[in-house]
């Protein structure tokens, strides 16, 4: 700290006064009389044991499991870069009174850890369709389209047919596995949508968005598909006069089958698993609202929705596939709301942490990941502990202005005010939906180019390590629980748990979000 002061007023004698203020403040109001950080952490021996303790650790991952997975479980935060995994940790900790660096997500406990390079066929940077493409269905696609190989063009129909791809959720289901789905955004969002529709455009989540006759033709398969892939209906597609006939369809398709539909908290909650074979949760008409916002007593959390999903889809002995989708960090970002992001992102580490309780590592494989990244990060020297929302304890070189750890490298929160960068010491900026300052001025900030992290654990979980193409991660999942076209190495094993020679005729498609797009 003191030889960013040093430098800052070797460079302008006239920051003096500004600059020490926010300095002073800080040391003040970072540690409230508390020290910097613990007392334990001066003494060599407090990071020579954390270190030896990691080794050991390490050292028994020699004995890798190379068992076969009954249950599969992919975790994905949509927009949740790197910077978005290390914000929200710190975050994590000092909701519960740390300063925060130090504190151990549940994804961070997961032994091993890959890169995965996230552009689409046609794009550096890549949109959240072409790459729910790869990590679900097994192949890089072209931004904006579903569910089709990359020779099917974004928004022409006769480009469809003979370029539709499958998913792993229909490489599990006909293996006889249960098949979920449970996301904080619309069912028909980009993430959800690659595993069950085959579309050249992602946003044509109803007729009224068709351009063409024939796009329209193509548009009325789509709930025709869901029912004849799963039987249930994935229902949260604009309600024009197709879609809306076919919630009821669903709903008495599923009456005799222990099906069920809920719409709030409490409906949910109250479900016996040990009942329930079928369920369509549809709890808002759009995207759930950001968790920070949340009505508690009406909308379930993410947590709560994937504790009931593995509740009632543990019970086939055949296992599951489980798709769940922390669709709102990426919202947040896109608006520049950064605290709503980074409490998405918090909340869905929650969630992890709730699957770890409800399921075995020796039997199920969990992967957590991202689709991309965004132009999110945080800097400018804070001090330890400093929240993750505060300011920077320097200015800026040219208006002697503070500002903001966290800082986007465009988007909404570009604001000039009387000519000059907005001087963000006169208002909230951690006030839920402060949009962060952003370096270039756009209605929506973008998506970032960079490598996304993939942790994984369970049965073959080593698989996952290095840097690989995205599309590779269903191929692993796909081959530690021996569905698809990876069956062959299971063959030789006599193992009673291997689930390729039952075809089971009931599947369980959990599917949590909202009504209307």
């Amino acid at each position: 700290m003191l030889w960013v002061f040093k430098r800052t007023l070797h460079r302008d004698n006239s920051m003096k006064v500004t600059v020490l203020l926010i300095i002073c403040f800080t040391l003040m109001s970072g540690s409230l009389g508390k020290p910097l950080f613990p007392e334990q952490e001066k003494d060599p021996k407090f990071w020579n044991a954390w270190a030896q303790k990691t080794l050991k650790n390490a050292l028994t991952l020699q004995d890798l499991n190379k068992k076969q997975a009954k249950n599969l479980i992919l975790f994905l935060g949509d927009g949740m870069g790197v910077p978005t995994v290390t914000a929200a940790r710190i975050l994590k900790g000092q909701l519960s009174g740390q300063s925060g660096e130090e504190t151990v997500l549940e994804m961070d406990k997961f032994p091993f850890l890959s890169l995965a390079k996230t552009y689409n066929t046609n794009a550096q940077v890549p949109d959240s369709a072409g790459t729910a493409t790869a990590y679900l269905c097994g192949v890089k696609a072209n931004e904006g389209t579903v569910g089709v190989s990359a020779a099917a063009v974004r928004s022409q129909c006769n480009t469809t047919e003979g370029n539709e791809v499958t998913s792993i959720l229909k490489w599990a289901k006909d293996a006889g596995k249960s098949v979920g789905i449970v996301t904080t955004t619309r069912v028909n969002h980009a993430t959800p949508s690659a595993a069950y529709a085959h579309s050249v455009d992602r946003d044509w989540y109803s007729d009224n968005e068709m351009p063409l006759k024939l796009c329209r033709l193509v548009a009325r398969i789509l709930p025709d598909n869901c029912l004849k892939t799963f039987p249930i209906l994935m229902l949260s597609w604009e309600e024009d006069e197709i879609h809306v006939s076919q919630k009821p369809e669903w709903i008495d398709k599923i009456q005799n089958k222990r099906g069920h539909y809920v719409w709030n908290k409490n409906q949910l909650l109250s479900l016996n698993p040990s009942n329930v074979e079928y369920l369509l949760g549809l709890f808002e008409p759009g995207d759930l609202t950001y968790d920070l916002e949340r009505n508690t007593e009406t909308d379930p959390s993410l947590t709560e929705m994937v504790d009931v999903a593995i509740k009632i889809l543990r019970k086939n002995p055949n296992g599951f596939y489980l798709l769940v989708e922390g669709g709102r960090i990426d919202h947040g970002h896109h608006e520049g709301k950064a605290k709503q992001a980074l409490f998405e992102a918090v909340e869905m580490d929650r969630a992890i942490g709730r699957a770890d309780l409800l399921t075995s590592v020796h039997d199920t494989m969990t992967v957590v990941t991202a689709d991309h990244s965004h132009v999110f990060n945080f800097g400018g020297y804070t001090l330890r502990g400093n929240t993750i929302f505060g300011l920077a304890p320097m200015v800026s070189d040219i208006d002697q202005k503070p500002f903001t750890s966290i800082l986007y490298g465009n988007g909404p929160g570009y604001k000039i005010v009387n000519g000059a960068r907005e001087n963000v010491s006169t208002i909230d900026y951690q006030e839920n939906n402060y949009q962060a300052q952003a370096a270039v001025p756009l209605s929506m900030e973008t998506h970032g180019g960079e490598d996304v992290a993939v942790f994984a654990k369970g049965p073959m979980a080593h698989l996952l390590h290095g840097v690989n193409e995205q599309n590779y991660i269903p191929h692993v999942m796909a081959y530690a629980a021996c569905i698809g076209q990876n069956r062959q190495h299971c063959m030789n094993k006599n193992s009673a748990g291997h689930l390729h020679a039952t075809f089971a005729s009931v599947v369980s498609l959990l599917t949590i979000t909202r009504l209307i797009c």
